[in-house]
């Protein structure tokens, strides 16, 4: 569904595991965000630093957790985000080599064709295999979680009422709270808390081309205070939240629920 009716050619498109976004980059510090980020480049190059070293090129790729610095020649680019928890072990680090391997021309026209297809037709309703075929082609891998992983995981998306807490977590599934962060850590590859930080800072996404007061925001997303709420946005993305407000003000936002690849594809 659309968030702000607007016609705009800054436009981001948000599933629970999945973000395509095609917009302002900003002037971002070091930036440690919880997925892997597929960046393109719209013109120019893009310039990406990390602590092992220096890349440059149309299309580059950080895994989850990856502190690092991206800059781009042009002010806008393209980003596509995948979330860990969502596919196997060691698929990120496939897609990243294949990605920017040899044929990393034909990698970043793809992800550009899926932008133009975006640009024409503003949609939702669409899953992960959906959207991995129209950014690279085939769907990737899915990771099955144990269900009790997957009832916390749910309910950490939600972000409504009381905030949601290992121990909550662990009642629900009936295990103690220490055995139930070994389960969670051993099928998501990430620590609870860690896991929690970062989808907390994620759902900022939804409300970046509103009109808000952030203090009240960081309160209805669960941050106990303003603080902790721009060192963490800072933390993950690079940018002040404010920042980030103000970069997305022709932002168009979508979120699953409208219209499928395959209706696209036949309306396109």
């Amino acid at each position: 569904m659309e968030d702000k009716g607007r016609e705009s050619d800054h436009l981001m498109l948000i599933t629970p595991e999945r973000v395509f976004y095609a917009g302002l980059l900003g002037r971002p510090r070091q930036r440690c965000p919880g997925s892997c980020h597929v960046y393109v480049a719209l013109k120019g190059g893009l310039h990406l630093t990390t602590d092992d070293g220096e890349s440059h090129g149309d299309i580059l790729v950080t895994l989850p957790n990856q502190r690092h610095t991206i800059t781009s020649d042009y002010r806008t680019v393209v980003s596509v985000t995948l979330e860990p928890e969502s596919m196997p072990d060691g698929t990120l680090e496939a897609l990243a080599e294949r990605l920017t391997g040899p044929d990393k021309a034909f990698h970043a026209r793809k992800i550009l064709a899926a932008y133009e297809l975006l640009r024409q037709r503003r949609y939702g309703n669409i899953g992960n295999a959906e959207f991995d075929e129209m950014c690279f082609g085939e769907a990737l891998p899915r990771r099955t979680l144990d269900p009790r992983v997957t009832r916390a995981v749910a309910r950490i998306g939600r972000f409504s009422g009381e905030p949601v807490t290992a121990d909550s977590c662990a009642a629900e599934a009936g295990l103690s709270a220490s055995r139930f962060l070994h389960l969670f850590k051993e099928e998501t590859g990430i620590s609870f808390r860690s896991f929690r930080a970062w989808k907390r800072a994620r759902h900022l996404l939804h409300f970046a081309n509103q009109d808000l007061n952030l203090a009240h925001l960081a309160q209805d997303i669960g941050y106990p205070d303003s603080t902790h709420f721009s060192h963490s946005i800072r933390r993950f993305y690079g940018l002040k939240p404010r920042a980030i407000f103000v970069g997305s003000r022709d932002l168009a936002i979508y979120r699953s629920g409208e219209t499928t690849v395959k209706e696209l594809a036949e309306a396109s």
